[in-house]
């Protein structure tokens, strides 16, 4: 088995899907790429066993073959070459040696037929949803999903879609996100949870402009894009109810510039215990006052910012990470912090919209104030 492919060309490919490579694989074939020609097009598989990630290019050939390649090795290799051809030659016992223009180098592969098999994806369901859409939903509401590994269903973005909208959500149980597009729809109402590995492989390999074929079924998930296909297994449990956490009353209402919002917390923090990360924010007539302390380190900071604010008087305590992240993820120049009593959840929400037929909302725990 022999090709000939472009040195800058198939970094590129390879790059793409070498993401989904772990550093800790309990099988070893899985530190390898699969390479497989037909006709004159190489298909180039990753996987991890959870998420799959091929991709594929046009090479030089006259036959056809699979062999698995040390993925480490071509990616160190490819990196220091500048563009040119390099022409891959595979033997019986899966030698390989790739030569270029004043070189050669040789490593040794495997039987492609020891490599993973692709699950395959019966009884599915297929929609058409636009590049710039996924992207702006993983980017919303990523940061909000949990790491716990007793709570699995919390780890990862639960999708739900519906004929007249689709709805994504992430939660921690300390924050939620609940980003919701009526530009988009689906012909059957269905829902599932998408880890977040395979999510931050589609945010790093979309451009925002294509379009995104998604098949499913109970347990996989495939996206299909420009030349990349990423299948992944999808988080068994039932999602919590998050209907439920967010307070439908909210008649304490702060309005404020974000970026103000934004630095002044940071600033604030920089003093609050390094456990709790604790601020409170003292709402009076115009005037917002944030505070925070570190009684272990007599550390201290305090700052006023003038805001509009309708609603009656209230301290709260909040953890200054999660409203910094929570701001640092919405776009718009100001912000509403919409709020009932010091023990109930804030929602947070942009003030304006760039586009009306996208909805986002955030919830942030309060803490307990130290008095």
């Amino acid at each position: 088995m022999n090709f000939i492919a472009s040195s800058t060309t198939l970094l590129r490919h390879l790059q793409s899907i070498s993401g989904t490579l772990s550093t800790s694989n309990t099988l070893p074939i899985l530190d390898n790429f699969l390479f497989s020609i037909k006709g004159n097009e190489l298909t180039v598989s990753a996987t991890d066993l959870e998420t799959t990630m091929i991709t594929k290019l046009p090479v030089q050939t006259e036959e056809d073959g699979v062999v698995a390649i040390p993925a480490k090795q071509i990616l160190e290799i490819l990196k220091s070459l500048p563009d040119q051809p390099c022409t891959f030659k595979v033997n019986a016992t899966f030698s390989i040696e790739l030569a270029y223009d004043n070189g050669k180098s040789k490593m040794v592969g495997f039987s492609g037929d020891e490599f993973p098999k692709l699950p395959k994806i019966e009884n599915k369901s297929t929609i058409n949803i636009s590049g710039d859409i996924i992207s702006k939903a993983i980017n919303r509401t990523i940061f909000a999903a949990g790491n716990d590994e007793l709570r699995p269903a919390m780890s990862g973005v639960y999708c739900q879609f519906a004929k007249n909208e689709i709805i994504f959500v992430a939660t921690d149980a300390h924050k939620l996100v609940r980003y919701k597009r009526t530009d988009a729809s689906s012909t059957d109402s269905s829902d599932f949870i998408l880890p977040k590995k395979p999510l931050n492989m589609l945010k790093a390999n979309l451009k925002g402009d294509e379009d995104i074929t998604l098949e499913y079924n109970e347990s996989n998930a495939v996206f299909t894009f420009n030349d990349l296909v990423l299948v992944c297994r999808l988080i068994d449990g039932k999602y919590p109810n998050y209907e439920a956490v967010i307070p439908k009353e909210n008649p304490n209402v702060l309005t404020i510039d974000r970026l103000q919002f934004l630095n002044s917390i940071k600033r604030v923090s920089i003093s609050s215990n390094k456990t709790t990360h604790q601020i409170q924010l003292k709402l009076a007539g115009s005037e917002l006052s944030l505070s925070a302390e570190d009684i272990d380190f007599s550390n201290e900071a305090n700052e006023r910012l003038t805001c509009n604010y309708s609603g009656s008087d209230l301290e709260i305590g909040f953890n200054s990470r999660f409203i910094a992240e929570m701001l640092n993820n919405l776009e718009s120049d100001e912000v509403q912090l919409s709020m009932s009593e010091p023990s109930r959840a804030g929602i947070l929400t942009p003030v304006k919209k760039d586009n009306d037929k996208e909805d986002i909302l955030m919830l942030v725990m309060p803490v307990m104030l130290n008095r």
